[in-house]
C-alpha cells in the first residue's frame, strides 16, 4: 500500500535511482545519489518492504546499538524527496538500494506505482560498468534509452544490447513498457582499478545528469576528492612498470579513438559547464585525502602486479523471473559481470564524453 500522505506536491519532478551491486561498479552510482540525498537534505518518505525482494543469506542485516539498544537495520530500497530551488525550481525523487533477490517485476511496478502517484516526468538510472578505460583519461558517461523518441530529442543513443542485465535493465524496460520517459546514465570504471569508491566516476555522472535535467548540482568536496583519487592511483600504476605500460596502451587507444569527438560541439559542452562552475557559490569545498589502502591491482604469485581483467559472465536466468540469481550487493567487482558481458556486444554507441568502451555502458541495463 502506498501512503504518500506527508509528501508535498512536487514541481516538475524526475526520479533518480541507483541500485548497489551488479550495475554499480566502483559502488559509483549509489554514491551519487547518496550525494544528491545529502548535498540537499532529502527526507525519507518510503521503504520498500524488505521480506518481499531481499534473500538475506545474501544481503544480509545489520545489527547495532544505539543508546545502549540493540536495533537491526534490514536491507532495502528507499525512497526520498529533495526540493530544489531556484530560478527554475525543480524537485527529485531519489531511490536508493540494493539490487533484490528475487520479484524483480513486483519490485519495479511498486518503484513505479511511487512515480505515477508523485507525478514523475521522467526516471534516471545511474549505473556503473567495469571497462577498458584508463584512469588518467575523463571518465567515459553514455546515455541511453529504449525511447527512439526521447533518443532523439534528449540527445541519448538508443539502446542496442543483448545479453545479461541486471535491475537497471529491468527497471528501464518496466518504466518504457508504462509510457514513463527513462534514461540510464552509465560511467564506465577503469577494471584494474575497481575497487570502491571512486569520487572521479561519481563525479561524473553528476555531470551528465546536471546536464540531462538541467538541474545545478552543489559538487561539494567531490572534485578534490576524484583529484586525490587520480594521484593516488598514478603513484600505485609508477610502481610497476607492467602496469604503467599497460596505462599507456590503454590512453592510446582511447586517444586515437577520440579524435573524431574533438568536435566544436564538445568543446562547447564543456565550456558552458565550465562557466556553470564560475558562478558565485559554485567552488568546491576543501578536498579530502584519501587513504592509502590495499593496493587496487591483482598481484600474482612473486608478488609482480598485474592488472586484473572484468570476470566473464556465467549462465543466468532471465532477471525479472520470481527468483532471479543476484551477486551480493557487498562485492566490490559487482558490477563486472555484466561490463564482461557488455564487451562482447557488437555495439559501438559513444558517451557524451567520448567513446563506449567495450564495455555494457553502450546498451547494458542500458538494454534499458
Amino acid at each position: 500500500m502506498i501512503e504518500l500522505e506527508g509528501v508535498p506536491e512536487l514541481i516538475d519532478p524526475v526520479m533518480v535511482a541507483a541500485f548497489e551491486g551488479w550495475n554499480d561498479a566502483g559502488d559509483a552510482a549509489s554514491t551519487a545519489v547518496a550525494h544528491l540525498d545529502r548535498e540537499w537534505k532529502g527526507e525519507v518518505f518510503a521503504a520498500l518492504d524488505a521480506e518481499d525482494y531481499y534473500d538475506f543469506q545474501v544481503n544480509r542485516p545489520t545489527v547495532f546499538l544505539e543508546n545502549g539498544v540493540r536495533k537491526i537495520t534490514w536491507p532495502t530500497t528507499r525512497l526520498s524527496v529533495v526540493r530544489v530551488g531556484g530560478d527554475k525550481p525543480r524537485d527529485l525523487v531519489l531511490v536508493r538500494g540494493i539490487e533484490p533477490s528475487m520479484r524483480w517485476r513486483s519490485f519495479c511496478n511498486e518503484i513505479l506505482a511511487f512515480a505515477h502517484e508523485l507525478g514523475v516526468e521522467m526516471v534516471v538510472i545511474l549505473g556503473a560498468l567495469l571497462g577498458d578505460t584508463p584512469h588518467t583519461r575523463p571518465v567515459p558517461v553514455s546515455g541511453v534509452t529504449s525511447d527512439p523518441d526521447l533518443a532523439r530529442t534528449m540527445d541519448l543513443e538508443e539502446t542496442r544490447y543483448e545479453g545479461p542485465t541486471g535491475i537497471v535493465g529491468i527497471l528501464q524496460e518496466a518504466c518504457t513498457h508504462a509510457g514513463v520517459p527513462a534514461v540510464s546514465l552509465w560511467a564506465a570504471v577503469p577494471h584494474y582499478v575497481s575497487q570502491p569508491p571512486n569520487p572521479k566516476a561519481t563525479l561524473a555522472l553528476l555531470n551528465r545528469l546536471e546536464d540531462l535535467i538541467g538541474l545545478r548540482i552543489p559538487l561539494g568536496e567531490l572534485p578534490e576528492d576524484a583529484r586525490a583519487w587520480q594521484v593516488g592511483v598514478d603513484q600505485l600504476a609508477a610502481e610497476d612498470s607492467e602496469v604503467a605500460e599497460y596505462v599507456q596502451t590503454l590512453e592510446e587507444a582511447r586517444d586515437t579513438a577520440e579524435l573524431p569527438e574533438a568536435s566544436g560541439e564538445a568543446i562547447a559542452r564543456e565550456f558552458e559547464r565550465y562557466l556553470r562552475r564560475r558562478e558565485p557559490g559554485s567552488g568546491p569545498g576543501p578536498g579530502v585525502a584519501t587513504d592509502g589502502g590495499d593496493s587496487p591491482f591483482l598481484r600474482e604469485a612473486g608478488g609482480r602486479t598485474r592488472p586484473p581483467k572484468p570476470e566473464q559472465p556465467g549462465p543466468e536466468a532471465v532477471p525479472g523471473t520470481e527468483t532471479p540469481p543476484t551477486p551480493d550487493a557487498t562485492d566490490s567487482e559487482g558490477a563486472g559481470p555484466e561490463a564482461a558481458a557488455s564487451e562482447q556486444s557488437d555495439d559501438g554507441s559513444r558517451g557524451a564524453d567520448g567513446p563506449e568502451p567495450p564495455a555494457e555502458g553502450a546498451g547494458d541495463d542500458t538494454e534499458k
